[in-house]
């Protein structure tokens, strides 16, 4: 069952980033471009053939070990590079359609809450790949061959500390964040030197007090804020704030373990030399019994400094989270109005207008999932709330269209039941300090939304059978593409949401799509094998669509 909702909007033109504007065809960040837009200027598959679309390349990873195959490949020079959920990277030669080497990670202690995953390398000059791994290290592969260049372990791993998400490469930096919020870790960002491997700066997502080395003056209470009895929009989070300043004492080290994983890869602004980045949940997810205040910098969009990792400001979703409704989605940069942003889809439902300079609010979208007792709070029998902890947006990425001014978001509905119990920290160990259960009986289902960011209106919305988890990319073609857990792959009209084009490729297409030229013809991408976390059917494929190909004379 599809449904889809319409209103009459006036376009507005979105400034594209200049990764973008000099794209040749390549696909060689994460996100797309610095600006995470996933937006290509690519044109050749378009409204009128994509109908045309068929398999031209499908790469079997081998993997006999699944989980979930959440990767964006990185293409150039006519290579495409893998990663697989249990870190093996793969270079394949889109020539002769033959892998051309493999690295295989000897992975040590392993922690994670959420299923295995690997979400893709960074390449930095051409010539060098690097890689997080499930064990928190950052590995530096020489792309030529995929031998090691060097490997470090970034934080330990029997502390619940991982890295799922692609780096970023800034200069001759290379930008890595830690996962394991669901663990009691402190997270934090790191750049490395690209060549060497030695650590330029660490910003941490949990500021320390006053008297700490690692005093953040952004953060003058530290990860206290300012006891704020709601959020920056104006909703109630129905916070004992007097009950919580009571309890700080007896608390007072809990910043020390207090989350704040990074699971996404940021984006960065050339001009203002600007980092964007999204910040996981709190430690312990739903009992802020052991952790008062407002539980900076968790659920946060931060703006940090690229050369120092300085704090330049922070937006925070939602101060002491006891929904895990954290900040996951990567954020995505843009101008609307000629005023330049930074884009979050959230696990509220809402996606967020903040200003690139300063962080301040431009608009709140519409809901793009159905709300239910915003913000209620847990309790030992269970509260009902919708969103359920798995949003809204998950880690899914959002794709922008500059012409339309829409937003693509992919999500989830799925009610949950919240309870709360209490729990001592143990390393290593899961440190929920809750349960958050889908409620037997309700329907779960995925939305896929146009969100217009001038005004914050949903310009249509399509209903897929299962939850969303993946993410999407828009081309200059008017076509933006997502996957579902059934394994169905879908083009829809970037302007209408008209279903334009599918195919059904047996394992969840659960990763975000890219797009790339080879030997002057176009290609949409997709990693299609399914999702751990939401029991999605699993697989190894790289699934490569074009044109039919001309035949040879």
């Amino acid at each position: 069952m599809r449904m889809s909702t319409r209103w009459m909007v006036v376009p507005v033109l979105l400034a594209v980033a200049a990764p973008v504007a000099a794209q040749s065809g390549d696909w060689t960040t994460y996100g797309g471009n610095d600006w995470n837009q996933r937006y290509s200027q690519l044109k050749t598959i378009n409204t009128s053939n994509v109908a045309q679309l068929v398999p031209r390349m499908i790469f079997q990873t081998g993997i006999a070990k699944l989980g979930s195959f959440e990767n964006t490949p990185i293409v150039t020079g006519g290579k495409m590079y893998v990663t697989t959920p249990y870190n093996t990277a793969i270079a394949y030669d889109l020539a002769t359609k033959k892998e051309l080497w493999r690295y295989e990670h000897k992975l040590g202690t392993t922690i994670f809450c959420c299923g295995p995953n690997n979400r893709g390398v960074a390449i930095h000059g051409g010539a060098h790949l690097y890689m997080g791994t499930l064990d928190a290290h950052l590995v530096a592969l020489n792309a030529a061959d995929g031998k090691v260049m060097w490997d470090k372990e970034v934080a330990d791993p029997a502390a619940g500390y991982s890295i799922t998400h692609a780096p970023l490469i800034i200069g001759d930096n290379v930008i890595v964040g830690v996962s394991g919020g669901e663990y009691g870790i402190r997270g934090f960002v790191q750049a490395f030197n690209a060549v060497s491997g030695d650590p330029v700066w660490k910003w941490y997502s949990i500021p320390a007090p006053k008297g700490d080395s690692t005093f953040d003056d952004k953060a003058p209470n530290g990860w206290y804020g300012t006891w704020t009895p709601k959020t920056p929009d104006g909703a109630d989070l129905h916070r004992d704030v007097t009950a919580e300043k009571g309890d700080s004492a007896k608390n007072a080290d809990a910043w020390t373990r207090g989350g704040g994983g990074v699971w996404m890869t940021p984006a960065y602004d050339k001009a203002s030399n600007t980092i964007f980045l999204a910040v996981g949940n709190p430690s312990p997810d739903l009992d802020g019994s052991l952790r008062p205040g407002d539980n900076l910098y968790t659920d946060c969009i931060v703006a940090i400094d690229a050369t120092s990792g300085k704090t330049k400001w922070y937006y925070q979703t939602v101060p002491h989270d006891v929904w895990d409704l954290d900040a996951v989605s990567p954020p995505v940069v843009a101008t609307v109005g000629g005023q330049k942003v930074v884009v979050h889809a959230g696990k509220t439902g809402w996606v967020y207008v903040v200003d690139a300079a300063t962080g301040k609010l431009v608009r709140r979208s519409d809901n793009f999932v159905p709300q239910e007792n915003m913000f209620a709070l847990p309790t030992p029998d269970g509260t009902r709330m919708l969103p359920g902890a798995n949003g809204g947006s998950e880690w899914s990425p959002i794709s922008i269209s500059p012409t339309l001014g829409y937003a693509y978001v992919a999500a989830l509905h799925q009610p949950m039941h919240y309870k709360v119990h209490s729990a001592p920290w143990e390393k290593g160990r899961l440190w929920l300090g809750s349960a958050f259960v889908a409620i037997p009986g309700e329907e779960q289902y995925g939305l896929f939304s146009a969100v217009d960011l001038k005004t914050g209106k949903i310009a249509w919305q399509n209903k897929v059978p299962q939850p969303m988890m993946g993410g999407s990319l828009s081309t200059a073609g008017g076509l933006t593409f997502t996957g579902e857990g059934n394994g169905n792959f879908n083009a829809y009209s970037s302007k209408t949401g008209k279903l334009l084009w599918q195919f059904n490729a047996g394992a969840g297409c659960n990763s975000a799509p890219m797009t790339f030229t080879f030997g002057g013809e176009q290609f949409i991408e997709v990693a299609c094998g399914g999702n751990f976390q939401i029991n999605f059917p699993l697989g190894n494929a790289v699934m490569v669509f074009g044109l039919p190909a001309k035949a040879k004379k």
